[in-house]
């Protein structure tokens, strides 16, 4: 069994279970371990006609490859892999659009921290290259708080080109980097827009830098010299909504 094919965690199953049950193929619950927590999403399962087990904790850890499942795994059928088509679908019934581009990031956590922040922030869609990107894993879901079920993933073949498709559609291509024309507070980040960031190790590639049509830096006070790529995401997210709310 492949491990894409398991999800785990509290929030992650019951995102699942409420947005696309039908992928759920079998439950397995923690022997003993029926809470408030868990119970609900156990009849949620008995309603679609799910299988549920109920397992000893070391079996959990062995099919979840993690000790953080919280007493529930679920075996499912893989997700679609949404591509530059699906994309442009979005893109058409989509007045303003609100994107994210994600360059090179290839931990889990990261990826799953980063889908939170784009479901808090209202964001329609995050785009990633098919290679040099991790996908959606059981960690990723984990992490993701059940984020990874609500915004959308397109995995591109060319991460450069997309982006020039989307700025014919109109869309303004804001990357983050050290060095910048501005600072992210002078930018603006109302309209049709898509924030560009790269890992916290390496940036944005060159293509990808180039491929933007401006750049933007987060101011920083302190003595490091940058910010773990989640939270960089998050910083620039919400002020893009703080602008568009004012």
């Amino acid at each position: 069994m492949k491990k894409q094919d398991i999800i785990f965690g509290i929030h992650a199953v019951e995102a699942l279970l409420r947005n696309a049950p039908e992928r759920v193929i079998e439950l397995w619950v923690v022997q003993g371990r029926e809470d408030e927590r868990v119970l609900p999403l156990i009849n949620t399962a008995n309603q679609y006609g799910v299988s549920v087990q109920r397992s000893g904790r070391k079996v959990l850890d062995d099919k979840s490859a993690s000790s953080q499942h919280q007493g529930i795994v679920a075996r499912v059928k893989p997700a679609k892999i949404l591509t530059e088509n699906d994309l442009d679908a979005l893109l058409e019934k989509t007045e303003q659009p609100f994107l994210l581009i994600l360059d090179g990031v290839t931990d889990p956590h990261n990826l799953g921290a980063c889908l939170r922040n784009a479901d808090a922030a209202g964001v329609q869609g995050i785009i990633v290259p098919k290679d040099n990107s991790v996908g959606l894993t059981a960690t990723v879901s984990k992490v993701a708080c059940g984020a990874a079920e609500t915004v959308p993933l397109f995995q591109v073949t060319n991460l450069a080109r997309t982006m020039r498709h989307i700025q014919q559609k109109g869309v303004w291509i804001i990357g983050a980097a050290g060095e910048a024309d501005c600072e992210l507070y002078q930018a603006d980040l109302k309209g049709p827009l898509a924030i560009a960031m790269g890992a916290e190790d390496k940036g944005l590639r060159r293509l990808t830098r180039e491929s933007c049509d401006s750049i933007v830096s987060i101011p920083m006070a302190g003595s490091v010299s940058s910010l773990n790529v989640s939270v960089a995401t998050g910083i620039c997210l919400f002020e893009a909504v703080r602008q568009r709310k004012g």
